[in-house]
């Protein structure tokens, strides 16, 4: 396991999956083919294959221990979802509970759980099966889950979002799966969100409408766990480039643009959702573009 300490909070990365997912391009349809030629002396091994073109990433929970609390962002797919439009995920099966407890965290022992945005591969572990039906994984936690992305995937206004059908009822057997079961532990938040005294959460739009991050203060040590604001470091060289995931892509990228300046300015470690290897980064600005200082741990 991946740990470090960031000012009074420890931080523990716990991998669901991780591999190949879609070409590079397809992952990121802005990019150039020489964005990733070029920076191909870092990208390779964990961020991109070469010889297939393809886009490498991890489905990762962060573990935060904070103020005698287990905090869980993000949890992952989840084992034995039905996930049609999403084949590499489809009834994925894995260990991953199992790899939490090699963490020292046992279901029970989670006192919140955040989801930063609603995507399949966000809301998983949220729920697991039971008796038949889909139960809360952990029992004892209260979920953070932003109000506008419960809204905009709750099925019965699914006539509102611009994706195709397949998608669209993808994101309904999610919802009903991953999202409804636990909304009676649910605090659904916007605006803002303060977790406790090392920890907060804001918007960040664009990708979902409730795309959410998690600042971490505690110290002299500054973080920020984007979510999907990023998929790929090439979005950090060209902050414009979308997923092709983003909901709003618009939006999207001047959520990127304004959330890479703050890091670089306020020296805090940047620590998406997705990225393999060590998974978080410190960045730079160079000139008016910005540039990969040093990758932690």
């Amino acid at each position: 396991m991946d740990s470090f300490k960031l000012g009074d909070v420890e931080v523990t990365k716990v991998v669901e999956w991780q591999g190949e997912f879609a070409p590079a391009r397809v992952a990121i349809p802005d990019s150039t083919p020489e964005i990733w030629r070029d920076n191909a002396s870092w990208l390779v091994p964990d961020h991109w294959h070469p010889d297939s073109d393809g886009c490498l990433a991890a489905i990762q929970t962060w573990v935060l221990r904070s103020e005698g609390k287990t905090i869980l962002i993000d949890t992952g797919v989840g084992n034995d979802r039905e996930r049609p439009h999403m084949p590499l995920f489809d009834h994925l099966h894995t260990d991953f509970l199992d790899r939490l407890a090699q963490a020292g965290v046992r279901p029970e022992d989670v006192d919140i759980v955040v989801n930063t945005h609603i995507h399949n591969d966000h809301v998983g572990w949220n729920t697991r099966s039971g008796n038949g039906e889909w139960i809360p994984t952990f029992p004892n936690a209260t979920y953070l889950i932003p109000r506008p992305d419960q809204v905009y995937f709750d099925p019965r206004n699914a006539h509102r979002r611009p994706v195709p059908q397949l998608r669209r009822e993808g994101s309904n057997l999610m919802y009903a799966d991953s999202v409804a079961p636990v909304l009676g532990r649910a605090v659904l938040w916007e605006d803002s969100y303060r977790i406790d005294g090392n920890l907060s959460l804001e918007p960040a739009p664009g990708h979902t409408p409730g795309s959410s991050v998690v600042r971490l203060e505690s110290g002299q040590d500054r973080a920020v766990f984007v979510g999907d604001v990023l998929h790929s470091p090439v979005q950090i060289l060209e902050p414009h480039y979308n997923s092709c995931f983003c909901e709003h892509p618009q939006q999207a990228a001047e959520t990127r643009q304004r959330l890479l300046e703050r890091a670089a300015d306020n020296k805090e470690l940047v620590v998406p959702a997705h990225f393999a290897g060590p998974g978080a980064v410190e960045i730079r600005r160079d000139g008016s573009r910005f540039a990969i200082s040093r990758w932690v741990p």
